[in-house]
């Protein structure tokens, strides 16, 4: 037997960062990885795990890290080749990640220098759900709020628990917290040393990450995409101590994503966004969710030429002092800015509603109208249609309010809404939108998300290639 391959297998053994590398060779099709300082950090953390030094270890990191490779898929594979007997709980937000992930481990355990390193270790039942090893282990994947009703584990390792937009509602909120109360701490085989492992990005103040950190035990390791003060991580290797540091405003990983990729990424994805996803520091929505300095104001002179006029109604559903309004906002665009031309507010009774439809579609020639398909605006929408105002459109959102509007922020941020300098109605407007969700009313908020995605799905159709006046041919 070769000396260098004795060294290999001894290095697979022995050295997680070592076995990383060479997993994600594995996966990404022999491709080198670039290993960054914070994945040798990383892997220290994950090892004291194992070596049961940390049970309650949270990793907040931003996307495209890594992090699942590390935690859901090669730790598992790491430990379960030094220890057959050991019992994984795997858990994503949806069964088809937690499958993906699965399916990666077994080509890990499955390829030649696994089972040259570790032998073979898969035996007994085999699925994509559940890998059981010859030595009574296992690995099983599933997702959040599956049932494990007879299932223990030695580390349950919780990856990505809810999906960016869930994380918004209060309920999906709720659910992931409550399931991770109720049903899945109590599956520790040894709840005292047994270890639980959280990796995630940070989405909301609220969310699993926010909820664990109040109580005592927790050690969390937290990689802000940029440093926000300087860091310092001593870590343990074969060749003894080694400390990394990393100054404030520079990057995590400069190598895969320098500050001025992630400067693109901000502007991208706005503030509120970037604060959670590659910050780690979730901003309340209650203080930055829409900031009244992101809006570009415009001087009527200053109006494009050609503006293609469209109107957004979120309708009440009764009439009353307690009740929200009804409100048109009628929007000009012109190229990829959106100009707030006009809000009409008003609380009215359904035929006083339908002649205000009317009335605001000629005051202002729209061309198109959104009513939103549910409660009294199905009835609406379909009764114009009939009677032919044909520039209405039924529109119908798949997020609920919180998300629709958290999703058009960086729209808003990046300068492309404007409203105009000075309006009897803008104060008003403004107000609303910039306490949402706390606000009192979110009639207004509501009609401007649903023109604002209208928007920006018709910009991905083909009509929106040629421009909003026509086919070029």
């Amino acid at each position: 037997m070769r000396a260098d391959a004795r060294v290999f297998r001894a290095l697979l053994r022995s050295d997680f960062p070592f076995f990383l590398h060479r997993a994600f060779k594995q996966l990404d099709g022999g491709a080198e990885l670039h290993f960054g300082w914070h994945l040798r950090v990383l892997c220290h953390v994950l090892e004291e795990v194992r070596l049961g030094r940390i049970t309650r270890l949270i990793i907040n990191l931003p996307p495209r890290h890594l992090k699942s490779i590390s935690a859901s898929v090669a730790f598992p594979a790491f430990c379960l080749g030094l220890d057959p007997s050991m019992r994984f709980i795997c858990v994503s937000y949806g069964q088809e990640l937690a499958n993906k992930h699965s399916r990666d481990f077994q080509r890990v355990v499955l390829s030649d220098w696994y089972r040259s390193a570790f032998g073979k270790i898969l035996g007994g039942k085999q699925s994509v759900e559940e890998f059981e090893t010859i030595g009574g282990g296992s690995r099983l994947a599933t997702s959040v709020g599956g049932v494990l009703t007879g299932r223990g584990a030695d580390i349950i390792i919780i990856d990505d628990p809810q999906k960016p937009n869930d994380t918004l509602s209060d309920a999906q909120r709720y659910v992931t917290n409550n399931w991770f109360d109720n049903t899945l701490f109590s599956r520790l085989n040894d709840k005292k040393n047994g270890a639980i492992i959280i990796v995630m990005q940070r989405l909301h103040e609220d969310d699993l990450t926010g909820r664990v950190l109040e109580r005592e035990g927790w050690t969390c390791l937290r990689f802000p995409a940029i440093a926000e003060a300087d860091e310092m991580f001593e870590v343990a290797t074969l060749r003894g101590p080694q400390t990394f540091r990393r100054r404030v405003g520079e990057a995590l990983d400069p190598v895969r994503e320098p500050l001025s990729v992630l400067e693109t990424i901000r502007q991208t994805i706005g503030d509120y966004n970037f604060a959670g996803q590659y910050q780690q520091s979730p901003v309340p929505a209650s203080g930055g969710m829409v900031k009244r300095a992101w809006f570009r104001t415009y001087r009527p002179a200053e109006l494009p030429q050609y503006l293609e006029i469209v109107q957004s109604w979120d309708t009440a559903s009764k009439v009353g002092e307690l009740n929200d309004y009804s409100v048109c906002t009628t929007w000009g665009i012109a190229g990829n800015k959106a100009y707030l031309i006009h809000v009409h507010r008003a609380r009215h009774e359904y035929p006083s509603l339908k002649r205000a439809v009317r009335e605001q579609q000629q005051i202002h020639r729209a061309s198109v109208v959104l009513i939103e398909d549910k409660s009294s605006g199905i009835q609406l929408a379909q009764e114009l249609i009939h009677e032919g105002l044909y520039a209405v459109q039924r529109y119908r959102s798949q997020l609920g309010k919180t998300e629709r509007m958290h999703a058009q922020t960086a729209m808003i941020e990046n300068g492309l809404v404007l409203v105009p300098e000075s309006e009897p109605w803008l104060d008003a407007y403004l107000d609303e939108l910039t306490l949402f969700p706390h606000g009192k009313h979110d009639d207004q908020v509501d009609s401007t998300s649903q023109f604002l995605e209208w928007l920006k799905q018709r910009s991905m159709t083909p009509r929106a290639m040629f421009g909003s006046y026509g086919s070029p041919f």
